[in-house]
């Protein structure tokens, strides 16, 4: 997959059916959602920080191997940036090539299983909202590969990259990873339609009930 990071190209080509997408990118919405973003980094860092350290000695203690792993994810406007995440399967998990996790997957360990019910694994990822490449709520960044194959399966699938990916969206807290691409995909786009600080508030309080329930688990 070619990294096409043009906004304009974006904007032009899958914008034309989201009427809310039609003001300036820059607009005040998403200025003060930049600031909350990184105020709420910060003031959550030490908390995070030491959860993770926590989980990286239970992912030491269950299986050998490195306690993160690092994917290419495609972002705003099909910008490729790196995300870490928490190891919560086994090293040689990919060794057949990428593929979805499915239910019960064999391929996760026991701490593993427990990070992805709480969204545990996640959490490094607090590091790319920092960076400016996620926010903490929008849809969740796929990988190249599956973005390409999704685009091709469900037309419009790319319309997720007119918005900055986040940790958590409006796909996550309705049903996560168990959905399919083209369910995601529809609740991605109600998000683009509808994405303002009451969507985002809604959103942020299902995510914490999710975090205690593990609902949409893989």
């Amino acid at each position: 997959m070619k990294s096409i990071s043009n906004p304009d190209y974006y904007l032009k080509e899958y914008a034309g059916t989201i009427a809310s997408i039609k003001h300036d990118h820059i607009s005040s919405y998403r200025i003060m959602k930049r600031m909350i973003d990184i105020s709420f980094v910060f003031l959550s860092l030490p908390i995070v920080l030491l959860i993770i350290v926590v989980f990286i000695i239970l992912i030491k203690m269950e299986t050998s191997g490195p306690a993160f792993y690092v994917q290419k994810r495609v972002g705003l406007y099909g910008r490729y940036f790196k995300v870490c995440k928490l190891r919560s399967m086994y090293v040689d998990a990919e060794k057949e090539g990428a593929k979805w996790a499915v239910e019960n997957d064999p391929r996760v360990t026991k701490v593993g299983s427990f990070m992805r019910r709480t969204r545990i694994d996640e959490l490094p990822q607090v590091f790319n909202i920092i960076k400016g490449e996620m926010s903490l709520i929008g849809p969740r960044p796929e990988r190249p590969m599956f973005t390409e194959e999704f685009e091709e399966k469900y037309p419009g699938f790319k319309q997720r990259l007119l918005v900055k990916p986040g940790l958590t969206g409006l796909a996550q807290v309705n049903g996560g990873y168990n959905l399919t691409p083209k369910k995601k995909l529809e609740l991605d786009i109600n998000y683009i339609e509808q994405q303002g600080l009451k969507i985002d508030i809604k959103i942020f309080i299902k995510t914490i009930k999710i975090v205690f329930s593990g609902d949409g688990a893989r």
